[in-house]
């Protein structure tokens, strides 16, 4: 380096480089320590809203901080116009054309909206097993499907949930990391109580050590209970976008919107349908399409979603139930739930589910006569003895082997001698002794994943010689 004047003094060509050097020697931790902060005040607050004016490069739904260390949220963006400039432009209103829009989706001014390029996801086809006879035959649900559950309060709604999430310790236990499936719950508006009993209960099965619990109870602030689904979400893409499989339960999406209604009326926006503001639907949508199934290149995770939605007095029909069913009907229980089911409990459950139905439509006008035919009396008799078959006591969850071999003694007719209040008996004894005595069969049937002839004449001889020795 050129030397200038004094000894060992670098020759600067450029004023600013010199003015820069001279001020990091003066002061030298100052300069670095300089820190522009955008500051506003604050108008009026209360009932949890506070009105801020002077943040003008604020962002939607940025994080701010107030004197006093607490956190808010910017949700209302609104930016004076009074006295703003306006010119010309000297042009009118154009769009684009050509041959170039072929095959695309464009807005009202031309501009592609359709974002072209490689879709991520890929369509279900991994069972995520919930351990509920009644679920993985009738209403199978795969990894990365979004699967409503929805009914009065009650109803065995987090039953069903707290028992898909024990049953995933079979899975988690093993050292194959795809086979694992790391959970999520979401307590939104509940009960502090009813979540320390949950925790107690996943506590008790050694469920929590592959479980998450993001509570934001009735106590808590509305906007908590708001996010907090959304924090949910966003700790499950951990999993996904990292090629893990994961399920998150959101307990319940009708508390998330009273909460986010209670928001907006506070914020003055105009309410609508049972003084929902307009964007509810948005509230949900966004939440639930985050649960997919990436392709290959994209780790191969995936993201599975149990929305509940609570009714009052059974009705679907209301604003928030007719939403999120319309969100979550887009993947179809019988063509993506049936892809994504064992090929073992296809073969036995397929002909259950038209059983099944044939027999409540044949049950509710067979209670006004008696002389019925004998088809119709022997479809009667498969249902009643079926339905009991799927009845099941919770925290029980089942293994699928398990599951395809008891419903194999129902579907093919060995259970129509027993009298319907036995059957839960002979369920509990059938279960205990091929438990017992035959591991190998179960082994065969979960690691073939399919029932072949062998394997059809050993489940044919196993409940033949177990009914032989059944008293009912």
């Amino acid at each position: 380096m050129k030397k200038n004047g004094r000894e060992g003094q670098p020759n600067y060509t450029n004023v600013r480089q010199r003015l820069s050097f001279l001020l990091q020697l003066v002061c030298p931790h100052r300069v670095s320590q300089i820190n522009l902060e955008e500051t506003g005040r604050v108008l009026s607050i209360g009932d949890g809203i506070a009105r801020v004016y002077g943040l003008k490069n604020i962002q939607a739904e940025e994080m701010v901080e107030f004197d006093s260390g607490m956190k808010g949220m910017a949700l209302n963006l609104e930016p004076d116009n009074e006295g703003d400039v306006v010119k010309r432009t000297g042009s009118i209103v154009d769009v684009g054309v050509g041959e170039a829009l072929l095959g695309r989706v464009v807005d009202a001014l031309g501009n592609p909206i359709d974002g072209k390029g490689i879709i991520p996801r890929v369509g279900v086809r991994e069972p995520m097993l919930t351990g509920v006879k009644a679920v993985d035959s009738l209403v199978p649900i795969g990894r990365g499907q979004r699967e409503l559950i929805i009914g009065d309060r009650q109803t065995g709604k987090t039953a069903i949930a707290i028992d898909t999430i024990i049953n995933q310790k079979r899975f988690n236990s093993s050292t194959e990391e795809k086979k694992k499936l790391y959970c999520i719950y979401v307590a939104i508006g509940q009960k502090r109580s009813t979540v320390a009993q949950i925790v107690k209960r996943l506590t008790d099965t050694d469920a929590m050590k592959y479980t998450i619990i993001v509570s934001a109870t009735a106590s808590d602030a509305a906007p908590l209970q708001f996010l907090a689904p959304y924090s949910g979400a966003a700790m499950g893409e951990f999993f996904r976008d990292n090629g893990k499989h994961t399920l998150i339960i959101y307990d319940d999406l009708s508390k998330q919107a009273v909460a986010y209604r209670q928001m907006s009326l506070l914020l003055r926006r105009p309410p609508g349908r049972e003084a929902y503001p307009g964007d509810v639907f948005y509230l949900h949508s966004r939440l639930l399409e985050r649960a997919a199934k990436m392709n290959e290149s994209h780790g191969g995770g995936s993201m599975t979603a149990l929305p509940i939605i609570e009714t009052q007095a059974g009705d679907v029909s209301a604003y928030i139930p007719t939403n999120v069913i319309s969100i979550t009907d887009g993947l179809s229980v019988s063509r993506v739930g049936s892809a994504a089911q064992t090929k073992s409990m296809k073969q036995v459950a397929g002909s259950m589910k038209l059983e099944l139905a044939q027999y409540r439509e044949v049950a509710a006008f067979a209670q006004f006569g008696s002389d019925l035919d004998a088809s119709t009396q022997q479809l009667l008799n498969r249902g009643v003895r079926l339905t009991e078959l799927l009845k099941q006591g919770q925290y029980v969850p089942m293994a699928i082997e398990e599951q395809v071999a008891v419903i194999y003694a129902g579907v093919k007719g060995y259970l129509d001698k027993i009298d319907p209040s036995q059957i839960t008996r002979f369920e509990r004894e059938f279960l205990a002794h091929i438990r017992a005595h035959e591991q190998e069969l179960l082994k065969v049937i979960r690691e073939e994943g399919q029932i072949t002839a062998t394997t059809d004449d050993k489940l044919k001889n196993l409940v033949t010689s177990f009914l032989g020795g059944f008293k009912a």
